[in-house]
């Protein structure tokens, strides 16, 4: 499918052919009638793309920060990983579409194949032939409106919410600064409510305009403002004022203290420098509101992802319910929309309309549409990109492709000459284009299954989401693919059961992505140790907090204990050879995330695992400290590792942090190739997730758990 796209590194914009984007649960799968350009926000978006890195760093000083935070931490190599690969993700363009929905996910059944909707939200209802939309950002369109129209919804929102953070009544005086589109809906909306408006603009045309559209005045910036706004309001200045310009000046929120009356409501719906001059704001007791886009629920990724809906009684206007009655007016003819639409373009010549609206064609302009053909297109969920490496041993699937499979695994296994990377499945076609180029993938797809029934594959990676980890692995081990999955292997007994027997049935090879383990330090510390009987191991890890919108802290995350606490049981059982046999565990009263780990061991050694969430991130993340048989280790951050013995003292350290992610993959690689079994034995790692799940029965039923795992499953 076609989709418009830029690389925000180079800010290069292009119209690309993508595989199809999938339909998930909670939304629909929508083909694309119109979808409508949005001159100030993606115009905005486009010029920033093309900034240099230098003026991007300037402009958002709150990313550099977090660059210099995880530079100190994990080193300069992994941080250009991460940096780059957020660099290299292509953007998205486009946030109001309309067309039929073409399929619907679990939970969203309110809608039906066939139905004609409108969907808002920056990277779902992008200008693309295809797009998947959450059920909360989707309306159904009235009879009577057309997919034009309609694709005006997500401007509609925000003009509407606009207007009602300032609170308007019937018969109240109010001014629009800007008659850009959203002024032009701004005006349209506040006639619709009774007010009478006035609208002012640098542009002639547009003060035409909006005298069409049933403005009672209409004046330019370049006269007598103040004076027109007596007269209009019989000196008392407005009762509201809405900013709906793009400036980069200060001159719209300035103005607009001038004209205002005394304690009126100045709304902020349009992008504009805020320097709020305090004289004017302080001497009329003006309230400044800035409006949160289209309404209650923007930014709140369990109203706008999960579905989770605001109660009426509570928040009557929600940005799905503005968009409705957007629509609504549209369909009664309360607002009118056509004379608003000034250029359509066909989706393949999207980089026309957009020099349109940066200024490159020198073209008037307003509203600027792209259609799509009215006919459904074929799904196109596969793409070819090149040729597959085929004297490769190990021909590689992957997956799923987050930030940590961008940043950490793909640079690692582009390199090994040893495997080729036949195929890379993402949910969105944008995604797994991209990164299928950009690391030499021989194809992509947003069609996971693809790779598994492919006969030249025979070794998958899986690197999506936690609650997939271990439906993906037992389908991938009972398609005969040896499976790379990282952690967690499975956030429920049930899942870990369902691997089990996959595994057993199928005598399938996996390996769980525990790489402390492989670190060239762990391997000294292990050395250091071999012939103690039990060891005492403290092992604490500066976590730092989450937030708890976070989808690790979700049901698709499970938790932190399932997400990454596994990590630190599984380095146990590398350290003492010894398997897990009770856990208990105590939460603090600072927070879920804060919490210590007592786990008894096999060969009677213990270990105290302190995973803390509550400190500063600039401290180093994690320290292990090992007793036993007259012997003391102390490994700081995979950096430095300290052995006494004997009173003497020995040193061993890194330039840079190393946690094992090379010589892991290296592991893995190996014994595909050699046909060994997996670096981590399958007990070992059935015992890790076991280990979790136990931790996580502690800290709710406060006593101590068991740990036990049949042998029959576990041979390997």
């Amino acid at each position: 499918m076609k989709q418009v796209l830029q690389n925000f590194r180079t800010g290069v914009l292009k119209v690309d052919d993508v595989p199809e984007t999938i339909c998930q649960r909670g939304g629909v799968l929508v083909q694309n009638a119109a979808s409508l350009i949005s001159a100030g926000t993606e115009k905005m978006a486009i010029e920033f793309a093309q900034k240099s890195l230098a003026a991007k760093a300037k402009e958002r000083p709150d990313l550099v920060r977090q660059v210099l935070t995880k530079l100190r931490r994990d080193g300069l190599l992994a941080t250009i990983n991460t940096v780059k690969a957020r660099l290299d993700a292509p953007l998205p363009l486009g946030y109001s579409c309309a067309g039929v929905v073409r399929e619907v996910g679990r939970g969203a059944e309110e809608f039906r194949v066939g139905d004609r909707v409108a969907c808002a939200g920056m990277t779902y209802a992008s200008h693309a032939e295809t797009v998947f939309v959450p059920k909360n950002l989707t309306v159904k369109i009235p009879d009577g409106v057309s997919f034009d129209e309609a694709a005006f919804v997500t401007l509609g929102a925000i003009a509407l919410q606009g207007v009602r953070t300032a609170e308007v009544k019937l018969g109240e005086s109010v001014a629009v600064i800007g008659l850009g589109l959203l002024g032009q809906l701004s005006v349209q909306l506040l006639k619709a409510a009774g007010c009478r408006v006035i609208g002012i603009d640098l542009d002639p045309t547009k003060i035409a305009l909006a005298r069409t559209l049933g403005a009672d005045a209409a004046v330019l910036r370049t006269e007598d403002v103040q004076a027109a706004i007596a007269q209009f309001t019989d000196g008392y200045g407005a009762d509201a004022v809405l900013v709906a310009a793009a400036a980069d000046t200060n001159d719209p929120i300035e103005l607009a203290g001038v004209i205002a009356r005394d304690r009126a409501i100045v709304a902020m719906i349009g992008a504009v420098k805020m320097d709020v001059p305090r004289k004017a704001y302080y001497e009329k007791e003006l309230q400044l509101r800035l409006s949160r886009s289209y309404g209650p629920g923007r930014y709140d990724k369990q109203y706008e992802e999960q579905g989770v809906d605001y109660p009426v009684g509570y928040v009557r206007w929600t940005e799905r319910r503005n968009m409705q009655e957007f629509l609504r007016l549209v369909a009664t003819k309360a607002v009118q929309l056509a004379p608003l639409i000034t250029h359509r373009f066909p989706i393949a010549q999207a980089e026309t309309a957009y020099d349109i609206i940066t200024g490159k064609s020198r073209e008037n302009f307003l509203g600027v549409l792209l259609t799509y053909a009215d006919t459904q297109t074929a799904a196109t969920k596969t793409v070819a990109l090149n040729a597959a490496r085929t004297t490769a041993d190990i021909r590689l699937g992957v997956i799923g492709a987050g930030n940590f499979a961008k940043s950490v695994l793909l640079p690692r296994l582009a390199k090994l000459s040893q495997v080729s990377l036949t195929g890379i499945a993402t949910a969105t076609g944008r995604n797994a284009k991209a990164i299928g180029e950009q690391y030499g993938f021989a194809l992509c797809t947003t069609d996971y299954r693809e790779l598994l029934q492919r006969e030249d594959l025979n070794t998958i990676l899986i690197a999506t989401r936690h609650d997939t980890h271990a439906r993906l692995t037992a389908e991938a081990v009972r398609a005969n693919k040896t499976v790379f999955v990282e952690k967690p292997l499975a956030l429920s007994e049930t899942e870990l059961q369902d691997v089990a027997a996959a595994v057993t049935q199928t005598n399938g090879r996996v390996l769980v992505g525990f790489n402390r383990r492989f670190s060239s330090l762990s391997a000294e510390l292990k050395e250091f140790f071999r012939n103690t009987e039990s060891l005492a191991v403290t092992y604490r890890v500066n976590a730092g907090e989450i937030p708890k919108e976070s989808w690790i802290q979700q049901a698709e995350g499970g938790g932190r204990v399932l997400g990454e606490v596994c990590h630190f049981v599984d380095y146990l059982q590398f350290l003492t050879d010894a398997e897990p046999v009770e856990v208990f565990a105590y939460q603090s009263a600072a927070g879920a995330d804060t919490l210590t780990v007592i786990l008894k061991m096999s060969d009677g050694s213990v270990g105290n695992i302190n995973y803390l969430a509550q400190g500063d991130r600039a401290f180093p993340k994690e320290r292990v400290e090992i007793y036993g048989g007259g012997r003391v280790a102390v490994l700081d951050d995979f950096r430095a590792l300290e052995m006494w013995h004997a009173g003497k003292r020995k040193q061993s350290k890194r330039l840079t942090q190393d946690k094992g992610f090379d010589q892991e993959l290296a592991a893995f690689v190996a014994a595909i190739r050699q046909g060994n079994e997996m670096p981590i034995a399958w007990r070992s790692l059935l015992l890790t997730t076991l280990t979790t799940l136990r931790i996580n029965d502690a800290l709710s039923t406060g006593q101590p758990q068991a740990i036990h795992w049949p042998d029959d499953a576990s041979t390997r």
